[in-house]
């Protein structure tokens, strides 16, 4: 798990990278409309979402993504997990429990049934790929930024809110 001590760089418009995927991530459920625009490019997408959040949270609205508008984005918590196959613990368990429930929802109804075991296996492979096709992102079988931030009910609750990794 990354954590990040300070705040990330400041970055803008032009600006490529995980430090962009991180804003994206965090910028999903207040302004971005889905996962897929966690592409590690900020460009006029992001710059306009980048704005409206900080003309919501009475930011100086520059597009610029500097310590006042991280710090309004929690840009300096830990990131959630990457899980992938041999991965172990609660927090598999719990994306276990979550792909479960979301069967016919949020994740394909033919994916398998999964053992709340807390190991990530082949089945819970197969069914993170499965909500990621869904989901219409890359469908790699690796929890990551993208994965975590699929939307899983109509409300704005993403899959990283289900498991418990990240606070909203």
């Amino acid at each position: 798990m990354a954590i990040h001590a300070t705040l990330p760089a400041t970055i803008s418009e032009g600006s490529t990278g995980e430090t962009v995927k991180w804003l994206q991530y965090n910028l999903i459920r207040r302004t971005l409309s889905d996962a897929t625009q966690i592409d590690g490019i900020f460009g006029p997408v992001t710059k306009a979402a980048v704005e409206e959040f900080q003309a919501e949270e009475h930011l100086a609205v520059d597009g610029i993504v500097g310590p006042a508008t991280w710090g309004a984005l929690h840009g300096g918590d830990a990131e959630p997990p990457t899980l992938s196959q041999g991965s172990q613990g609660a927090v598999v368990k719990a994306l276990q429990t979550a792909l479960n429930e979301g069967r016919g929802d949020f994740a394909p109804s033919s994916n398998p049934v999964l053992a709340l075991d807390g190991d990530y296996g082949h089945l819970t492979a197969t069914a993170v790929t499965g909500m990621q096709g869904q989901g219409g992102i890359p469908a790699d079988g690796i929890v990551g930024l993208q994965t975590w931030a699929l939307s899983v009910h109509a409300t704005l609750h993403v899959l990283a809110d289900l498991c418990g990794v990240r606070a909203p």
